[in-house]
């Protein structure tokens, strides 16, 4: 049988297209060509330079396509990539909303644009993709086919990330997972341990990653008098992740907005006991003191209040736990949901062809 060649539009180094084509090369069989924007947007100067480089995009994917002659094309994002995918020529088209809504920032002057570009995207899509069910709300507001949206989550990989949880059950040893960005809110989850702190109660906080707020999160822990009991890992490897994960009873994460969590998915994997800020994406994994909690965004005492409780509450949390891991493995495997993703793509693609 032909291998079949699918080209890939997007940040080939983020871990979520990184699951996305590694799942395709390994339940698919398929030959993956990317494509992506080389200026980053780190600054106004940068975003200027990108936008330029975005204008002549569909020139060198034109030269790719000739190059390569790929059977599909691939692209996350709505708003950008998925735009230049259904500008390609290329049939099918598969694209990814990676947000709750990828009209983002919703303040944004572009947005009567973004507008009009994503709805072009959808139009001229054949499969969308969403991720979670809190993608397809946006989806439904702007009058999407929804015969062609997919919704199931990429998933995880649960030989690494098992259930082998060595945490000490008589302490709070909580982890953070999430790029240290203001919209992360690091500065309330310490906010709310210095709370604890001050109660008496005991704890390890690692926080993984790193990111623009490192220096100020690093200065507040001090400020707080907690640095002791913080450790910042800066940036890791993800073979080391699973490790950490392991050694934590609690995860914590206070985004103010949320589209599909693989670090949640990977907490709940590994019994971490989750709490979450209280927004759409991660009402749909998580119900409060069901098999987990959620927080007002920015309520740092409300977050140490629920802290303090889960922890008082064992035997619950063990169930949780329990509960959550069971979910995981029906819903969120990698090597069942990417053995469905890949499968639906060799049908687009045969459809196509015979058509």
């Amino acid at each position: 049988m032909k291998k079949r060649k699918i080209l890939f539009l997007g940040e080939s180094y983020r871990a979520d297209a990184i699951t996305w084509t590694n799942g395709l090369k390994e339940f698919g069989d398929f030959e993956i060509i990317s494509w992506e924007l080389k200026t980053p947007s780190d600054t106004f100067f940068n975003r200027i330079k990108r936008l330029c480089e975005y204008n002549f995009a569909l020139f060198k994917i034109k030269k790719i396509i000739k190059l390569h002659q790929p059977d599909m094309v691939i692209a996350e994002r709505t708003t950008s990539y998925g735009l230049l995918a259904a500008l390609s020529g290329i049939k099918p088209v598969a694209i990814a909303q990676q947000g709750r809504t990828d009209l983002w920032p919703e303040d944004s002057i572009l947005l009567p644009l973004k507008i009009i570009i994503q709805n072009y995207a959808f139009k001229k899509a054949t499969l969308i993709h969403a991720w979670g069910p809190v993608m397809t709300l946006s989806m439904t507001e702007a009058n999407v086919e929804m015969n062609k949206v997919l919704v199931l989550p990429k998933g995880i990989d649960l030989s690494k990330f098992d259930n082998k949880n060595t945490a000490n059950p008589e302490k709070i040893t909580a982890i953070v997972t999430r790029s240290l960005l203001p919209e992360y809110r690091h500065d309330a989850i310490l906010k709310s341990f210095d709370l604890l702190n001050k109660k008496g109660i005991d704890f390890i906080l690692t926080i993984v990653g790193d990111g623009t707020q490192l220096a100020n999160l690093q200065n507040l822990a001090k400020k707080l008098n907690i640095e002791k009991k913080v450790f910042f890992t800066g940036r890791i490897q993800n073979t080391e992740l699973p490790k950490l994960l392991q050694e934590s009873n609690f995860y914590i994460s206070m985004p103010t907005t949320e589209g599909v969590s693989a670090s949640l998915f990977e907490a709940m994997a590994s019994n971490c006991y989750p709490i979450v800020s209280n927004i759409p994406g991660n009402q749909s994994w998580i119900t409060h003191r069901e098999n987990g909690q959620l927080i007002n965004v920015d309520d740092s005492k409300m977050l140490a209040e629920e802290i303090a409780w889960a922890f008082e509450h064992t035997d619950y949390r063990k169930e949780s736990v329990l509960n959550n891991r069971k979910f995981i493995e029906e819903n969120v495997d990698y090597k069942i949901n990417m053995k469905i993703i890949a499968a639906k793509y060799h049908e687009l693609i045969n459809t196509t062809k015979t058509n």
